[in-house]
This record gives C-alpha cells, sequence and structure tokens, in this order.
C-alpha cells in the first residue's frame, strides 16, 4: 500500500462511522437499535445471529461516512427502520441511510466554540435519543434540542442551566420515557452543583428537577433529601458548588417506575478541602433511585462515600433479574471508576456483593453489613503523595458494557491505570478553570525504586468477561493501549469491541479469542451497534480517538 493510498484511508475514517456486513441468509424484517443500550435495561445484547462465530472472518466494510471534525467520537447509533441518526463533535447530529451511509440531513446546533473550554473531556456527545417523531439530543452549551425525524428542522430548545452563571456542559445522551425526556449535565470539575431533569417531549417543559448535593443551606433546601444530604457535609461546600454532575448514565425501570441516576465526582475533588472535617457527601459517587414522574428521591446507595479520587458512578448502569443466595432479585449491575462490581437490590439499594474487577487499592472490600467500603492507607493522600488504584479515569468508565445472557457473562472495557494523589492547598474557586485540590503524577523520591515503579505503572487494557453471580472472572482478554471501546454482545456468540489501537474486533464469547478484526486508521472509543435492513445484519461503530 502506497503512502498516499495510507493517507487518504486515514482521512476517510479519521472522524469517520463505519459499518460492516456479512453475506447470509436474509432475516424477515429490519431489526432496529432503538434505545441507548438497545433497551431499557441497557444490557447492550442483540438477538441477532446471522453474524456468528462461522463466518464472522467474511465480515468486510459495507460503507462508511466521513464526519466534520477529526476529533473523538463517542455517540451510540440509534437506528429506526433503516434510518441511522448519531451526534458528532460540537454536538452536530447526523441522519444517514442505514444501508447506504447516503447523508440525509444534518443539523448543527452552532456551539459557540469557546464553549468547549469548559468541556472536561473534549466537545464530545454520546448519542440522541428518538420518539414520537422527534430526535432529542442535548448540546455542549446546555440546550435541550428537538429535531423533526424526517426532517431535522428544529422544533423545540430548552436551556437546561445557567451558563452565564455557572460553566455547565452536556455530553451524555437522553432517556426519554412515557413522554418525558431525561438528561443530566457535566462541569463538576469547574464549580457546579449536579441535577438531573426532566422535560416535556412535546414542548420541551422542564417538569421537575433533582439537586444531587446540598445548596447553601442560608437559601433553604429543595426537600427532605437535600436536607438529609446537608448532613453528610461539612463547611462551606457550596461556595465550590459542590459537583455530583449526572453526566451520563440514566436508566428507567419500567418494571418498578424507577429512574436511576450515576452521581460524578465531588468539586473540588479533594473531599478535605470541599468538606473540611470529614462527611459522606452525599449524594456523590452513588446511585440515586427517584420517582420519574415527580422527580422524588426513592433511595441511594453511595459506592465512594468520601469521594476523593474522581471516582464517580456516572458509568453505564444495568438493570438484570438474577438468581442471588437462592432467591429471584431484581438488581442492577454497575462496574464504576472506583474498580468494584456493584450488585445492589433495585427495589430498594440494599448491596448484595462488591468485589474488585480490576486492580484496586483505596480499599480493601466492603463490609455487607454496613454497605460501606474497607478504606485503606495506600488511598489517603492527606498528608503526603499516595499512588492510588484506578486512577481518576477509573477502572471503568463511561464506555458502555454489555452482558449476554447465553453466556451469562458481562463484558468489561478495562483500565489499569494509577496515578499519584497529592493534595493542592488552593481553596479559592476560579470560574471557568479545573479546581481539583489535587495534585497529581508527582514524582517519586524513592530513585532506587524507580524502575521497578515504572514498570509496575504502564498503563493497560483490556476485555474482562466477569461472571455477575459468582462475582469473578471468566477471561480477560489484553489490548494494547488502556483505553477502548464500549461493547456489543450478540446471539451470535460474538462480542465487539474498537480498540485504541486502531481496529474494530469481534472476540468469542465464551473463550475470549479474537476471531476478526478490521483496520479502522483511528483508535475507537464509541460502542458499536447491530441491526438489519432488507433482512441483511450489519454492525456499526464510529471510529475518532479523542476524549476519554
Amino acid at each position: 500500500m502506497s503512502t498516499d493510498m495510507y493517507r487518504s484511508i486515514l482521512i476517510l475514517l479519521v472522524g469517520a462511522v463505519f459499518t460492516v456486513l456479512v453475506p447470509s441468509q436474509l432475516l424477515a424484517a429490519n431489526s432496529n437499535w432503538p434505545a441507548y443500550g438497545l433497551d431499557n435495561n441497557e444490557q447492550r445484547f442483540s438477538k441477532l445471529d446471522q453474524i456468528n462465530q462461522a463466518n464472522v472472518n467474511q465480515l468486510g466494510l459495507a460503507w462508511w461516512f466521513e464526519t466534520d471534525f477529526n476529533r473523538g467520537l463517542e455517540a451510540t447509533p440509534i437506528v429506526l427502520d433503516g434510518i441511522m441518526y448519531f451526534t458528532g463533535n460540537w454536538s452536530v447530529v447526523y441522519a444517514v441511510d442505514a444501508l447506504t451511509g447516503k447523508l440525509l440531513w444534518r443539523y448543527d446546533p452552532e456551539v459557540p466554540k469557546a464553549w468547549g473550554k469548559m468541556a472536561c473531556c473534549d466537545v464530545v456527545n454520546r448519542g440522541v435519543a428518538v420518539a414520537d417523531g422527534k430526535v432529542v439530543f442535548g448540546a455542549l452549551d446546555t440546550r435541550l434540542i428537538a429535531l423533526d425525524q424526517r426532517s431535522g428542522e428544529l422544533l423545540w430548545q430548552t436551556k437546561t442551566a445557567d451558563t452565564k452563571k455557572w460553566p455547565y456542559t452536556i455530553t451524555g445522551a437522553p432517556r426519554i420515557a412515557n413522554g418525558k425526556v431525561f438528561i443530566g449535565n457535566g462541569g463538576a470539575e469547574y464549580g457546579v452543583r449536579g441535577f438531573v431533569a426532566a422535560y416535556d417531549l412535546q414542548d420541551g417543559e422542564q417538569l421537575w428537577k433533582f439537586y444531587t448535593v446540598p445548596g447553601n443551606p442560608a437559601d433553604g433546601f429543595e426537600n427532605e433529601a437535600m436536607a438529609r444530604a446537608a448532613q453528610s457535609w461539612n463547611g462551606q461546600w457550596w461556595k465550590f458548588g459542590g459537583g455530583g454532575t449526572v453526566w451520563d448514565s440514566i436508566v428507567y425501570d419500567e418494571e418498578l417506575n424507577q429512574l436511576y441516576i450515576g452521581v460524578g465526582n465531588g468539586s473540588p475533588w479533594n473531599r478535605e478541602i470541599r468538606s473540611p472535617g470529614g462527611g459522606d457527601n452525599l449524594y456523590l459517587s452513588s446511585i440515586v433511585a427517584l420517582n420519574p414522574d415527580s422527580g422524588e428521591y426513592l433511595w441511594h446507595y453511595q459506592e465512594t462515600p468520601a469521594e476523593t479520587w474522581d471516582y464517580t458512578a456516572t458509568q453505564p448502569i444495568m438493570l438484570a433479574e438474577t438468581m442471588w443466595q437462592g432467591e429471584q432479585r431484581k438488581v442492577i449491575w454497575h462496574a464504576p471508576k472506583n474498580g468494584f462490581f456493584f450488585v445492589i437490590d433495585r427495589t430498594n439499594g440494599k448491596l448484595l456483593s462488591a468485589e474488585p474487577f480490576a486492580r484496586v487499592n483505596w480499599a480493601s472490600g466492603y463490609d455487607l453489613e454496613t454497605g460501606r467500603p474497607i478504606f485503606t492507607e495506600d488511598g489517603d493522600y492527606k498528608d503526603e503523595a499516595k499512588f492510588v488504584y484506578p486512577s481518576s479515569g477509573g477502572a471503568h468508565n463511561w464506555h458502555p458494557m454489555a452482558y449476554s445472557s447465553e453466556t451469562g457473562l458481562v463484558y468489561i472495557p478495562v483500565m489499569d491505570v494509577g496515578v499519584e494523589f497529592a493534595t493542592n492547598n488552593k481553596t479559592e474557586y476560579t470560574w471557568g478553570e479545573w479546581n481539583l485540590g489535587v495534585e497529581m503524577d508527582a514524582p517519586s523520591t524513592d530513585s532506587a525504586m524507580f524502575l521497578k515503579m515504572l514498570i509496575e505503572r504502564i498503563p493497560k487494557g483490556s476485555l474482562l468477561a466477569w461472571d455477575p453471580v459468582q462475582q469473578k472472572a471468566a477471561w480477560a482478554l489484553k489490548r494494547k493501549y488502556s483505553l477502548n471501546g464500549g461493547v456489543l454482545a450478540t446471539a451470535g456468540k460474538l462480542v465487539f469491541q474498537g480498540t485504541g489501537d486502531g481496529r474494530f474486533t469481534a472476540v468469542d464469547a465464551v473463550s475470549g479469542k479474537e476471531m476478526w478484526s478490521y483496520p479502522t486508521q483511528v483508535g475507537v472509543i464509541a460502542p458499536p451497534v447491530t441491526y438489519t435492513v432488507n433482512g441483511e445484519q450489519y454492525v456499526s461503530v464510529l471510529a475518532g480517538w479523542g476524549g476519554v
């Protein structure tokens, strides 16, 4: 291959969505990918099996589509009746023919480029929601926007936050249920107060709003949940906003009529600065259950009390039913940044199990009686720098995991990365800048240990198959880079994942053996989807390196 040829392919695939198919017996009808996690359980398991272990080596490129910017792409495409809807950088929305890749319409919300400074992790967007003839998405500047599904014309837009006062952003995909649109926000590093809100799908009117951390007590509390939460804080936390943004996972439980939100990190990260004197700082790093009709607090489980490492609970929440100690339970499966795989009873928030799925040294485990972690000295950087696992990037970040009902395994894109934390005693809030209260990666003073520690600390990544019932790993497939794409599992006993080194791969869901790969020419961090058009199965993923 000539250098010019390689460059042309690289240009075409950078910031591109590409789709692959395998010729096979036609399915009877189209099969859609209608929602972010495929359905309300968000297990990302497709029953399509036309592409399977017997023919996966025949997969080839069907079409590609070039987006407008050469940056990271994170969206999960929505596919309905042969049309694919997805977002790119700067919250631009595309609708393309899912069979050919032909552009049908494009909508640019024209986010002010200066607002990109307020995005902690690039000007990315994780996708749209589609319902009732509307394509709904959140723009980086916190507008919630609804477009006509057919034409892409603007139907309504609502400003979800006061960005003149606080530097909020939106990068997550909204969820829609029962005529309501649910959306959160980002910006905890910049000093905002997190919340989630519901809007009327028809006109964008705000229906309710739930803050995740308490505000200034002098202003009064919005509800009893905030009054209770304030008892777990100290000092004048509200001057830093408090954090707790709901920047990714929002899941609607149709069976129980509950809405689960994953709450983010504190502002600043360092608990000693934002809440001097201690405290668990509710509802940081928690899964909170709300009444989706009213926004009323129902229950919570805090995965990382006294959060001080940027260990968010915003990572994808998965709903399941499973036998647990001889009893059928409705549960949440969750693999957040802190490195423990949680099994939580979703009827009441009770912790059933928490076992490490990655290298962890900030805690030695969880006390199932109290539901609290058993903290270690290795994670306490209050008085001296400590090298902590996982890093602030987490053992697992926003990149979606998947569950196969055929293998009984959850497939997780895992990162084995640590970072050295040290206290930064800056206590003044700076608008529009990161406010962490932390110094990271200070050089080690023990030169005799330098080489050993350097080898141990090389970032690593893997695709991990985890048994959520036995609470242990089944297998792990090492990846070249620590940061890799989200995951799709199918009835063809395959797991699809893009990698940081620029490949789209298919893996044996049972053994973990890599069975096929395609050179994307650029790193992949987005999750794949699968669908059928005219009876043929396709697998599709956005390829674009950047963000987190």
